[in-house]
């Protein structure tokens, strides 16, 4: 690709978030429908709250760590829109990152940089940290622990990891997959673990092992899941989401544990969102949801996590890619934000995808933004128009849900699996003539 290098890609791609900013401001300034996200005017309210030396929980509906409000104390010192330029900056890192995860695997140069291009210049992802959403933080300290992971730094990945997942909740259903990944037969300790090359038009890749463990005794089963890797990633990584937690619990008390954490774990929006379960929340908001109905929503979710995890997990990208899809597509709130939860990922599995953008891939895109447009159509005529179409708005939701599910079919079914570690070759064990 001689017409473009990673350095004007992304000099390119800052110049234009730059540019968003700048007009955003204009926009704010002279017409009624304001460029910047709501939830930025939240983080911002929250955040000169911080600065007076008060709580930011008073500001209403601020329901994040109190260390995004710390981040854009700024805006209330230097300008309004320095947390803006922080997203925007974090948004490039994410492209760094992508290009960084697939040289690690070889990947030819033409490639990554297409890959890059599919995060950097994506409608969603350029809006989304300029308009004020935080949610490029978030893909970057995740791209961050798989490249910790991918370089066999442990302890700095359980770090991250543990302090994404203070950050914001959802990184925790990647917990399984990361730990599965640290097999003593993919790390050895103090090393660089060899990563699996990309190889173009290679087939479907078998997960091989050079050891069985079929006569393996209790104590080496024991000794094989328990390992020095898992041990430590969970204590650190717990450690990290434990002392952030309880140093913010001392500081603000129950206010922050309900509002940064128990609110997302329990959230039930009435407001009409992309979720199949929003009607139904609507219809019986003001009653008490019993265990029955409360765990038939979390059902699904977690039936197919554990189906994705326990087939793709040594593909890590691949898996916390699907998870990450369908988490939010069978959950009980989902905004247009949460897709950039997945769009961070899509570019670390497009180079082993046999899917071409002409026919399959072209189709993907028309059904899946299809289906959103459809979906924001409805929602327009209720939103604006104050039409009672809440049985069109949740068949659209339904809609959604089917396209978010042929996409992921679609992915699997073209998918080159490949796993991300060489299986490293332990040299046979010394027995006794």
């Amino acid at each position: 690709m001689a017409w473009i290098s990673m350095r004007k890609l992304l000099i390119s791609s800052a110049v234009f978030r730059l540019v968003l900013i700048i007009y955003g401001e204009w926009q704010d300034t002279h017409m009624e429908v304001r460029y910047t996200d709501v939830d930025y005017l939240v983080f911002s309210d929250a955040a000169s709250l911080m600065a007076s030396g008060e709580s930011p929980y008073k500001r209403s509906t601020y329901r994040y760590s109190p260390l995004l409000a710390f981040l854009l104390v700024p805006n209330s010192i230097i300008h309004r829109s320095w947390g803006k330029f922080i997203f925007s900056a974090s948004d490039l890192l994410v492209g760094l990152f992508i290009r960084y995860i697939l040289k690690l695997r070889k990947v030819p140069e033409d490639l990554c940089l297409y890959s890059v291009m599919v995060w950097l210049l994506n409608p969603f992802t350029f809006t989304i940290g300029t308009r004020g959403n935080c949610e490029p933080i978030v893909c970057a300290m995740i791209l961050w622990t798989i490249i910790c992971l991918m370089n066999g730094n442990v302890v700095q990945a359980a770090f991250w990891y543990g302090l994404v997942v203070h950050f914001r909740i959802y990184p925790i259903i990647y917990a399984i997959p990361i730990v599965l990944v640290l097999d003593p037969r993919n790390l050895r300790s103090g090393k660089r673990p060899p990563l699996v090359s990309w190889k173009p038009n290679e087939g479907k890749a078998s997960q091989t092992r050079s050891e069985s463990t079929a006569e393996c005794g209790l104590w080496t089963r024991l000794k094989m899941i328990f390992t020095r890797e898992r041990i430590m990633f969970g204590f650190v990584s717990g450690a990290v989401f434990l002392s952030w937690t309880a140093f913010f619990f001392w500081l603000y008390r129950w206010e922050f544990l309900n509002e940064a954490l128990l609110y997302h774990l329990t959230r039930t929006d009435p407001r009409h969102n992309f979720s199949i379960y929003f009607y139904h929340i609507y219809l019986h908001y003001e009653h008490e949801f019993s265990v029955v109905e409360k765990l038939v929503s979390f059902l699904p979710q977690l039936v197919v996590q554990l189906v994705l995890i326990i087939r793709f997990a040594q593909d890590l990208p691949f898996c916390i890619f699907l998870q990450t899809v369908s988490f939010v597509a069978f959950n009980k709130v989902i905004t247009a934000q949460y897709f950039v939860w997945f769009f961070c990922l899509l570019p670390l599995i497009l180079p082993w995808s046999n899917m071409k953008v002409k026919w399959k891939g072209l189709c993907c895109m028309v059904v899946w933004i299809g289906a959103q447009s459809h979906w924001l159509l409805w929602g327009y005529m209720l939103e604006f128009k104050g039409k009672n179409v809440f049985v069109q708005l949740w068949l659209a939701s339904l809609l959604f849900l089917a396209a978010n599910t042929f996409v992921i079919v679609m992915f699997v079914c073209h998918r080159r699996y490949s796993v991300v570690f060489k299986p490293i070759e332990h040299p046979p064990s010394k027995k006794s003539e």
